[in-house]
């Protein structure tokens, strides 16, 4: 882990580069080192590794088009950012997804909106922060 990144994660990936660019390119996680089997994504808060799904295990993984939600895993994880609407349009555009407007809620003073990632795996995005005030988007 880095110097700066105080927590970490591990996704596990049936296809890392076409993961890995979505969560770049959706919560402004920097590239910081890749390998045949993984990429390592970083912020000064957070580290997340893309990691494959062992081949043996992949082989049995279907991924459609568009991605099935894959809403039973005990996880989701949750990124803060300057505009869900900005996110909205990235995770189109980089093989995911984001519920539309009429979905959002806002939770502990900032407004919250669930999407998915090229794979399917349900991510939350957040705008706004307890302690922040000022207009919502």
């Amino acid at each position: 882990m880095s110097q700066q990144a105080t927590v970490g994660a591990v996704l596990y990936a049936k296809r890392v580069e076409r993961v890995s660019p979505f969560y770049a390119g959706c919560c402004g996680l920097k590239f910081a080192h890749s390998e045949d089997d993984h990429v390592v994504l970083e912020s000064p808060a957070l580290q997340l590794v893309i990691l494959a799904i062992p081949e043996s295990i992949a082989a049995a993984i279907s991924v459609t088009a568009p991605p099935a939600r894959r809403e039973t895993t005990p996880i989701k994880l949750v990124f803060h950012v300057e505009s869900i609407d900005a996110v909205r349009e990235a995770a189109a555009s980089l093989g995911g997804g984001l519920n539309g407007p009429k979905h959002e809620w806002y939770f502990q003073g900032g407004k919250a909106c669930d999407g998915h990632d090229p794979e399917g795996n349900v991510v939350q995005f957040r705008r706004g922060h307890p302690k922040q005030t000022g207009p919502r988007e």
